[in-house]
């Protein structure tokens, strides 16, 4: 006579409580795959940065004294600079994941010696065509600025920027006639914005832009005309106060 075993019902449940035990890991290996996959470099709360480029140097300056009005110097073809590169360092300040503090440090300093290829006034001083001049321009600019990103995601974020830019730019020139600088200091106020997407969680991609606008066409809304310098001194009676933008 043959005997059939039948399991008792403690013997059944424990049978599939091991089964789902060893089912349930395997689910979680081969299921969906988990959606938060933040990048690596957004876990901080200090951030150090050393940015580098190279810019297309194009700029005049311009000094006027005495009453005398300056030509403007091209940095390059009267002054013999050339094109170099510029770095920044930046110390970012992250208290909360949306919330930032900036400061950022970029000196600039450019130096030629050349003969003049015509006649040049500079700080109300003549000097004339073939005449060897050495000059020293030194622009250091700090940016001290908060950003706040309103949209944020584990790969991308963007984000606004207020920053006060404090410039401190200055132009020395030698020569056997005479020695002379001018130097221009201020605050610059700036708004912009910023954008940073993670292709993969160890690298980045990051555009920036802050600036700006004069609205002078405020200032001419009634027919008035904005005066050049020169037409500001040829004033009469001289103004004792000129204000800038």
């Amino acid at each position: 006579m043959r005997s059939v075993c039948v399991p008792s019902a403690a013997r059944l449940a424990g049978a599939i409580l091991l089964l789902l035990a060893t089912a349930l890991p395997a689910r979680a290996q081969y299921g969906r795959p988990v959606m938060s996959d933040p990048a690596v470099g957004e876990n901080y709360h200090i951030e150090g940065v050393l940015n580098l480029w190279n810019p297309d140097l194009n700029a005049t300056i311009e000094s006027e004294s005495l009453g005398i009005v300056g030509d403007k110097l091209d940095i390059k073809t009267d002054l013999g600079y050339v094109d170099k590169q510029i770095r920044e360092f930046r110390l970012v300040l992250r208290p909360a994941k949306k919330h930032k503090f900036r400061v950022a440090y970029t000196p600039i300093d450019y130096s030629g010696d050349v003969i003049l290829s015509r006649d040049i006034i500079f700080n109300g001083i003549k000097f004339t065509v073939g005449l060897p001049i050495q000059t020293e321009f030194k622009w250091n600019t700090w940016r001290l600025g908060y950003e706040y990103d309103f949209l944020y995601h584990d790969r991308w974020y963007v984000g606004f920027i207020a920053e006060a830019r404090i410039t401190d730019a200055e132009l020395m020139l030698q020569s056997p006639v005479d020695d002379e600088f001018t130097r221009a200091r201020g605050p610059i106020p700036a708004i912009g914005g910023v954008v940073r997407v993670y292709p993969e969680r160890h690298t980045s991609i990051t555009a920036e832009f802050t600036g700006f606008k004069l609205f002078f066409h405020n200032d001419t809304k009634k027919g008035d005309l904005l005066l050049t310098p020169a037409e500001v001194l040829r004033l009469n009676p001289r103004p004792l106060y000129i204000q800038y933008q």
